[in-house]
């Protein structure tokens, strides 16, 4: 009984790193592909109004870095759950 009890624990906190893992690499995935389409999408708009680069590189920027922020909080979070266990 109590080595079932122990399996079942391990097992459960097994699948909660892996869980957190996962979360990490999905974070990190979406971030990359966010951060690609705001760059594609603003060098699109720099070719269609060249007089307009510096403000659209700037909001570029400051959206690029909100998101690589928002992705760090995210990671820390899910090593922090996986830690925790």
């Amino acid at each position: 009984m109590l080595l079932s009890l122990l399996l079942q624990l391990a097992n459960s906190v097994g699948l909660a790193v892996f869980g957190a893992a996962i979360g990490a690499g999905l974070v990190a995935l979406g971030a990359g592909l966010g951060i690609g389409r705001i760059g594609g999408q603003a060098m699109e708009a720099i070719g269609r109004q060249p007089e307009a680069s510096g403000k659209i590189q700037t909001a570029m920027l400051i959206v690029a870095a909100l998101i690589e922020g928002l992705a760090l909080f995210a990671v820390v979070v899910c090593l922090l759950i996986s830690f925790n266990l």
